[in-house]
């Protein structure tokens, strides 16, 4: 049977990432004793103030058709949200309720690129958005976060990474997978090269409430992104709500009506329970967003107090996020070599850094979704890994 190219298109080489967690997924279903390390699913439970609305809605029957752009309590509520941490004034009008950040980023980027157009994206990079330019028909333009500048982005290689079919830049500020958080002087640059080229900027910002020493800066409040940006958000990462799906993108009223109409065809609206549950983790302060990011920060302090100590290998340190970027390559093995051994022979699964782009090579991404006892474990397991590695009990291949 014939299918479409859309089925190779959003296949993608960074698909290859997630084969580690696969088989450490399956080894720890089967009883094996495995640390995954692998994916970002908080490991903390709903805060239950927003549970407990959740409750109440369905035993309210809140579980009919709900509008394709959201009900409106909620966009009002997100655009009081969004203006209240970014800084960029919006109403309901510009907000767009999207099952998940996913989501948000296909119906943003199906909205403005087509087949041909090029979608400039800093790598390393999450590792779906080349499934995301590959479904538009797009073509995904890298532009290389270097570690020896601790990956952050130096304007003039997206300068030179520009072309004249170049349409839009994708960027995930705080990143995943380095955890580095954009400054003000960085993204006033992408400004300036957004309105000279034209571009639309798509903004990730999930982890924009998981920062530690430097805040976070939206670009959408930087003049002159506000017309020209797309911000995408979600409540899985800072309210632990990732089995929920519920984000959103907020957009200039024009591109916002076109997500609206694209959404009608796809999804036609979120469950309304779960959006009256969003309601209640976005209309008060939640103390337990900044419990979690306090939790996180210090899950990061003591893997890299850990890791540091360990010869051949070195921490990026995150400025924001759940992930350490270490890096591999003074120990001779590729990310991806590593990883696999370290899960084969140490019982430790890591994500692979080329999963997330050429700059990720002899890297692997640690996540810090797990309680500090058992990432002080998985700490020793990767130091036994590697003061072991040239002995004959681990061999590769």
């Amino acid at each position: 049977m014939k299918y479409a190219s859309l089925t190779e298109r959003t296949a993608g080489d960074s698909a290859d990432a997630w084969s580690v967690h696969g088989r450490a997924a399956e080894r720890k279903r089967r009883g094996e004793d495995v640390i995954l390390l692998s994916i970002g699913d908080p490991d903390f439970e709903t805060p239950h103030p927003i549970v407990a609305r959740a409750l109440e809605s369905l035993h309210q029957g809140r579980t009919h058709y709900t509008p394709a752009a959201g009900i409106m309590a909620l966009r009002e509520v997100v655009a009081r949200y969004h203006t209240r941490t970014t800084g960029q004034p919006v109403d309901s009008d510009n907000v767009m309720i999207v099952p998940g950040a996913q989501c948000g980023l296909f119906c943003a980027a199906m909205c403005v690129v087509e087949h041909g157009d090029e979608i400039l994206v800093p790598e390393p990079m999450y590792v779906t958005y080349e499934g995301v330019a590959g479904a538009t028909g797009a073509n995904l333009v890298p532009v290389p976060l270097r570690p020896e500048n601790e990956f952050h982005l130096d304007p003039s290689d997206l300068e030179r990474a520009i072309g004249p079919r170049s349409r839009a830049l994708l960027i995930n500020t705080p990143h995943n997978p380095t955890g580095t958080v954009m400054r003000r002087e960085t993204l006033e640059a992408i400004a300036e090269l957004a309105r000279a080229h034209d571009l639309w900027v798509i903004a990730d910002e999930v982890y924009r409430d998981v920062t530690f020493e430097v805040p976070p800066l939206s670009p959408a409040s930087v003049e002159p992104l506000e017309q020209r940006c797309a911000t995408v958000f979600s409540l899985s990462k800072a309210f632990a709500m990732t089995g929920w799906r519920l984000g959103w993108v907020v957009a200039p009223r024009e591109l916002a009506g076109h997500i609206e109409r694209l959404l009608a065809c796809m999804l036609y609206g979120s469950p309304p329970f779960i959006q009256d549950a969003a309601i209640e983790a976005l209309a008060s302060e939640r103390p337990e967003v900044g419990e979690m990011r306090n939790e996180y920060r210090a899950r990061r302090d003591l893997v890299c107090a850990r890791l540091t100590q360990v010869p051949r290998i070195a921490c990026h340190r995150p400025e924001a996020g759940m992930y350490i970027m270490i890096d591999v390559r003074g120990t001779g093995l590729s990310g991806k070599d590593f990883a696999n051994a370290l899960l084969d022979h140490g019982g430790v699964s890591l994500l692979p850094g080329e999963g997330f782009g050429p700059s990720g090579a002899g890297h692997v991404r640690l996540g810090l979704c797990a309680p500090r006892d058992t990432l002080r474990e998985a700490c020793l397991r990767i130091e036994r890994f590697v003061a072991e590695m040239a002995g004959p009990r681990v061999k590769l291949g």
